[in-house]
Formats: structure tokens, sequence, C-alpha cells
């Protein structure tokens, strides 16, 4: 797990008080910035925890033969992670006539603490606040603020602040932003050309603000994430899948993306993600790019919205959203419908070149784009399954719904907990 401390030769501020978010207009003195861990840790620790997440609370033998431990590691490591205060014992749960302490069943330990997660997106950033299980106690969206990055993520700082503030009886324990563009995750700073951000300093800035640690991903690569880690809680047979084999993540919705997932590990190149932004699509939209026919051009909200607008599908004032196209396509309107169709056949054609580009033994579809309207998917499907050239295998839809960015926020705040539980905790409690 790489991780770096980032110095800021401001004045430091007061010491976090257990249970409190205060959000400071200047970075504190010293940030402890961890990369993500995008996979299913197999240290022992780690995968005792887990099992404790998915499974709990559960005894220390069905512990062991779920992870394949001996009982005498299931027994240090649930000791360890008592200790840290990441499990808790249920002796109220006990079989009747068990003696001795390893019958006592264990869970995560998740009532105390909490993480937040910030989703920025290029039209709307949502804060979340998650419990150590994942599940989400709490969400808010707000526009992403316009400006300067440094202006526009202390404003975002001080939102999540006030946000996280509402849980004063849970102790923040981490910080996780998922956002599109070029991300460094070593040094927590984001290239995004759609905001104007150069060199935005999302770590110092947001991580410095709240006085806790952070780590920063790039959003589609923490939406793959979150099939593999968090998964679980929605669908066992997702997590039977997800620990093996190869999965191709594809996001739309504002912007377009995808991910890799190989054998339980999503895959983050060091020099930053790829873009599929560009990619040929053969409509006519024309790209900021000076190119007709790009993919975020031609299915990006915004685009859509251009496109309805250029229709009169929907009136250009007040200023129109691609909800406004959803209502109009569920209304009646052909047109709409129409135009609506038309992105899912883009998309799907999209998801088959890569698809086959890839073969992987999956494909996962996300992003408001597929889940927000329910009667395009068929014709993504059928586009597809037109345009691919191999054999057909595993493609759905994410199970996460339109909540796909509170998870990937939540999963980038929880990934060093899960990875490498024991420092993570030490961290926090610096």
């Amino acid at each position: 797990m790489s991780v770096s401390t980032l110095h800021h030769h401001t004045r430091p501020t007061a010491a976090r008080s257990p249970g409190r978010v205060a959000a400071h207009t200047q970075p504190r003195s010293r940030v402890q910035l961890v990369a993500p861990d995008l996979r299913i840790a197999d240290s022992p620790v780690a995968s005792v925890l887990r099992v404790a997440c998915v499974e709990g609370p559960i005894s220390r033998d069905s512990a062991a033969r779920t992870t394949g431990l001996s009982i005498a590691t299931v027994n240090r490591q649930v000791s360890a992670l008592l200790g840290v205060g990441l499990l808790r014992e249920r002796a109220d749960l006990t079989a009747s006539g068990a003696i001795g302490r390893p019958r006592v069943p264990f869970e995560v330990n998740h009532e105390p603490f909490s993480t937040i997660g910030i989703h920025i997106g290029a039209v709307v950033t949502g804060i979340t606040v998650s419990d150590l299980r994942g599940r989400i106690l709490g969400a808010v969206e707000i526009p992403t603020p316009g400006g300067s990055s440094d202006a526009a993520l202390a404003s975002v700082t001080r939102s999540a602040g006030a946000f996280a503030g509402r849980w004063h009886r849970r102790t923040p324990l981490w910080v996780g932003v998922a956002i599109g563009g070029r991300v460094d995750t070593a040094n927590g700073t984001v290239d995004h050309p759609r905001l104007g951000w150069e060199g935005g300093r999302v770590a110092g800035i947001i991580g410095g603000g709240l006085g806790l640690p952070i780590s920063v991903s790039g959003h589609v690569e923490a939406m793959a994430a979150s099939e593999l880690l968090l998964a679980p809680r929605l669908s066992d047979s997702v997590a039977a899948q997800s620990n093996s084999g190869t999965s191709l993540y594809f996001y739309a919705r504002e912007t377009a993306g995808m991910a890799l997932t190989i054998d339980g590990r999503v895959h983050t190149p060091a020099s930053g993600p790829g873009s599929i932004a560009h990619l040929p699509t053969g409509s006519s939209a024309l790209c900021g790019c000076g190119n007709r026919g790009c993919l975020e051009a031609s299915v990006g909200d915004r685009a859509v919205v251009a496109a309805a607008v250029d229709r009169k599908i929907v009136a250009p004032q007040p200023r129109p959203n691609i909800a406004a196209v959803y209502q109009a396509a569920q209304g009646g309107s052909e047109a709409a419908r129409e135009l609506l169709v038309e992105r899912a056949r883009i998309l799907g054609r999209t998801v088959a070149l890569l698809r086959d580009m890839f073969n992987p033994d999956r494909v996962v579809l996300g992003g408001q784009a597929f889940t927000a309207y329910p009667a395009g998917i068929p014709h993504v499907g059928e586009a597809f399954a037109a345009s691919s050239t191999l054999a057909r295998r595993d493609i759905r839809v994410t199970g996460f719904g339109d909540r796909v960015q509170e998870y990937a926020a939540t999963v980038v705040s929880l990934s060093a907990l899960y990875s490498d539980p024991l420092a993570s905790m030490r961290r926090a409690a610096a």
C-alpha cells in the first residue's frame, strides 16, 4: 500500500475530537494520503475482517472454514481486531452449552465509527457517510462548485464536514474521494478537463480540511471495486463470481469510462486510467475536440439534453436536464424515446467493441445512462448482441442502480481499512 505525507506551510489546527468533523478553511500541516487498494486483500487479518463484514456475526470455527485459515490464526486476528476496536464479540449469541471464548461469535464493530465518501462529478457532487460494513447511513448531493480547483475543493470540504457532523456519535476514520479525469493516487492530485482543473489538490485540501487520512481514486475504477468489495451485500452469487477471472466495468452518465478487474483486483495503471471519451461511434455529434461522433459527445447526459433541445423534445428554458428527457419519453413522446433508443444502441455497440477487445469473463454496466431509463436496456442488449463477434457471456447491469456513485465513494473510503486494517486504524488514531 502506497502511503505518503503531504506537508503544507499553514497554521496547524486543533486536534479532531471523537465523533466530530470540522471542515477548516486551511489545510492542516500534515495530511496522511494512502493510495486506494482496490482489491480483495488476502492477508489473514484482512480475510477475517472481510468475513465479519459479509457474514457476521460469525463464530471462529465458521470463520476458519470460510477463509481457509487455521483456528489458531483466526483467533490471533480476531484478538488483534478486537484490540483496535474493529470487531466486537456477541456473547448474547453464544450457542447454549458452548464453553470457552472461541465459541463466542464476533462481528464488525460498526456502530462507533464512520467513513466519509465524496464523488466529485462533472455536474453533481455526492457526499456519503457509511459504516464499516459499507452500508450508507446517509447521502446528499450538491452542485459541483465552479471556479478554481482550490476554491471548489474548499467548498466541497465544508459541505462534507457539515454533513458528516450530523453523525456526532460516530468517530470518522477516513475520507475517500472518487473523481473523473486523470488521478494521481500517489500525490492525491487530479487533472480534470471538464472541470478546468490542472493539478487539483484533492488530498491536500479535503484531507487537510477534514483532518482525516484520505484516499483518492478514479471514479470508474472505484465503481468496479464496489462490485468486488461491496456487492456481496447485494448478492451471494456476485460474491462467488468476483474473486476470479476478469470483469469489464463500463460506465456512462455525463462522462463515459471503463475499468478492468483481474482475479479480484481492479487494474489501476501507474500513469492513471485510460480514456474512452473519444472512441468513434459513427454519430454526427460534434465533440469539443473538433471531431464528430466521439463517445461522450454522443451519449453523455449533456449531449443528450442538447439533442433533445435541438429536436424540440424539451424547451430550452428553464434550463433542461436529463430527467426532463426521461420524463418526456415516459410520458409518451416518440421523439424522446427515439433519442434514448439511439443512445442505447450506441452504448451497446461500444460495449461490444470493448468486450471483443478484452474478452472478459463478464461485463458490468453502470451509470444512469443505463439505470435511469430501464426501457433502453433491451436496446443496449440487442445492439451488443448484433455487434459482438464472440460467444455470449455474462453481461448485467450493476445491482447498485442509481446509487453507483455513492458506493464508489464509499469503497474508496474503506479500501485502506479493508486492505490493511491494523495499520489503517493506527493512522486514523493519529
